[in-house]
């Protein structure tokens, strides 16, 4: 993608003013998309992007640039612009010397989304517009979203660090919207992978549709869910995304090494139910999360969170790895070339447990089943969080007795995973795209069902 001999006079120029480390990263990305709505294909586009940027340390100080312009007068001119930002007194270019290694690829591929022919994808969105449309009468619209990429990237740093690798992702989103009564609701499915087009011989995108259109019938006669502190149990996969938002993002570097997570300083110490066992894995391979090394350069990594509800880890990035005076356990990430790296969830998990799922409901008394979760928000500083439920059902002595739609998970991520009484035996994962301050990447979130004995539900 660019001579080391390039690399390495644009590294040794970004230190020139005093920095002590200095790192490149480049990319070259190629995409695709096809959507189809109301029975059209709406949009079918490809498009390439690719740049580079330049990061340097001096001490705590950290400096990144980028651009778009990766020849030699382009990548030196980043590398000046990084050098004056770090400091004013010009020294020599450091002497930088990269050693070129291979990273092992654990996600293999057999077809690029981006060169499957048209027809294929095409038939791939008709199949699952029609299963989703034909459901029933009340599904008004569907909408389809197919989307493919192949990035490759180079990183290197003044260690000696020159390593390329190559990312291929590809998903399907399907939303079905019933109307009825003057209302409309929504259900949706989007799968997705770190493989190539065959991942949709893999999974039956067709009943995945009639999934999403029979969600959002069943929300659409329901009722609303009534407000109160009662038993929640959440179901697999998406359910995750609590774990994920009210515990995850405070236990990532870029939260605790500022002091601005509920859990600084806490390792070694209980903070969950002793049910409670939870990982940030990126090394299972096709999963959506998974990488082969992160955006630094360091190999991904199966990294226990919580044991038994003690805290065991950080998730931990160079830069804030510096600031804690920890190693780095290859979770910085970054959305493209024009962010820089921090510390972020790949395929984050409460593990599977030994608990009947049954014995959940059945000895919950009176409560609410969560059988897929919505977006929400956090606060990472103090826990608090508040989540939708996008497919709900209450309980009543211990048996699930309608639908309710508009309930809301309130509480502090803290409080919530010590209330855990509850975890099955069967963890499933669900994939989905998390914002934070290096932009979106993909994560999995994931969990087995589960459950909560106290929280308090918003609804009427």
């Amino acid at each position: 993608m660019i001579p080391k001999k390039l690399i390495e006079s644009a590294l040794g120029r970004a230190m020139r003013t005093g920095g002590d480390f200095a790192e490149l990263y480049a990319e070259d990305t190629r995409s695709m998309n096809l959507s189809m709505m109301d029975g059209k294909v709406e949009t079918a586009a490809g498009t390439r992007s690719r740049g580079a940027g330049i990061r340097v340390y001096n001490g705590l100080l950290s400096v990144y640039v980028y651009g778009n312009d990766i020849s030699e007068a382009g990548l030196m001119r980043l590398a000046e612009q990084a050098a004056d930002a770090v400091g004013s007194l010009r020294g020599k270019d450091a002497d930088v010397t990269l050693v070129g290694s291979v990273c092992a690829n654990i996600h293999p591929v057999k077809y690029l989304p981006t060169d499957v022919p048209g027809t294929r994808r095409v038939d791939l969105v008709k199949r699952a517009y029609a299963a989703a449309k034909d459901y029933s009468p009340e599904i008004a619209q569907v909408i389809v979203n197919l989307i493919g990429s192949e990035k490759d990237v180079l990183i290197a740093n003044s260690e000696g660090l020159m390593l390329p690798d190559k990312r291929v992702r590809t998903r399907i989103s399907m939303t079905s919207v019933a109307a009825g009564n003057g209302e409309t609701q929504t259900g949706s499915e989007s799968p997705g992978a770190l493989k190539g087009f065959e991942f949709y011989d893999e999974i039956d995108v067709e009943k995945l549709a009639r999934d999403a259109s029979k969600r959002a019938i069943t929300m659409l006669h329901a009722e609303n869910c009534p407000a109160g502190v009662m038993p929640v149990v959440m179901d697999g996969g998406f359910g995750g995304v609590i774990f994920h938002e009210a515990c995850g993002h405070s236990l990532e570097a870029t939260s605790v090494a500022l002091g601005n997570s509920e859990f600084c300083g806490k390792l070694g110490q209980q903070i969950a139910s002793e049910k409670v066992t939870a990982y940030d894995d990126g090394t299972i391979p096709g999963e959506w999360g998974s990488t082969n090394v992160d955006d630094e350069g360091t190999p991904t990594t199966k990294l226990l969170l919580i044991e038994n509800g003690i805290l065991r880890n950080y998730m931990i990035d160079r830069l804030n790895g510096r600031r804690m005076q920890m190693a780095p356990t290859g979770s910085a990430r970054r959305q493209d070339y024009s962010f820089a790296p921090t510390s972020r969830m790949r395929n984050t998990y409460i593990a599977a447990g030994t608990d009947d799922e049954d014995e959940m409901i059945s000895t919950m008394g009176d409560g609410l089943y969560c059988a897929k979760m919505g977006g929400g928000s956090v606060n990472p500083v103090t826990g608090e969080f508040n989540f939708a439920v996008s497919e709900g059902y209450l309980i009543r002595d211990g048996k699930i007795a309608k639908p309710v739609r508009g309930a809301a998970l309130i509480g502090r991520g803290g409080e919530t995973i010590m209330r855990i009484d509850r975890v099955g035996p069967n963890m499933t994962m669900a994939q989905g795209m998390c914002g934070s301050l290096s932009g979106s990447v993909p994560t999995n979130v994931g969990q087995p069902r589960i459950r909560i004995s106290s929280m308090t539900v918003g609804g009427r």
